[in-house]
């Protein structure tokens, strides 16, 4: 099941050690047997489908915020999961690469076919991406909808994190 599902971690936990292509690759390597012929045109194809392909031979210190998601998630799907888990994709980032990770999310889901399960607290990046979004509360699941739908739910808590995210967006936040 693990192999079937790709993650991409909030701040891309790339190995500092290894090259861009290598962090790439580790998945392929640590769970198939392809031949390093192989992987590396892996590599290749899936550095260029988040639009970095260019970068295999560099280190993460030489990358930025989002050129790190980036890899990140060519990582997550070097082993063509059915599913990619994301973990506060916009966590670190300005608005604008904000948007332009939400369409790389939007992107990936269209050109390969997956699920994406997100985790954010950013409503608008939410709202963005999602089909459908659900809100857990207390360790609860209290609401599940559709993007459209789920401002109207009634649920005071629901009603509460919406209200708060409106105040931050006045306030500038």
């Amino acid at each position: 099941v693990r192999l079937r599902m790709g993650m991409v971690f909030q701040y891309s936990a790339l190995f500092d050690s290894m090259s861009v292509g290598e962090n790439v690759a580790f998945g392929l390597r640590e769970h198939t047997d392809k031949s390093d012929a192989e992987i590396r045109s892996i590599v290749a194809d899936k550095l260029a489908l988040v639009g970095l392909p260019d970068a295999a031979e560099m280190m993460p210190q030489e990358l930025s915020g989002g050129m790190k998601k980036r890899v990140g998630l060519a990582r997550a799907i070097a082993t063509d999961p059915a599913i990619i888990f994301y973990d506060e994709p916009s966590s670190g980032l300005d608005p604008i690469m904000t948007a332009k990770i939400d369409e790389l999310i939007i992107s990936m889901q269209k050109k390969l076919g997956v699920t994406s399960v997100v985790v954010t607290h950013d409503m608008a990046s939410a709202c963005r991406i999602a089909d459908r979004i659900a809100m857990i509360y207390d360790g609860a699941l209290i609401a599940v909808d559709t993007t459209e739908r789920f401002q109207d739910i009634k649920d005071e808590r629901v009603q509460a994190f919406f209200r708060t995210m409106h105040h931050r967006k006045e306030a500038g936040a």
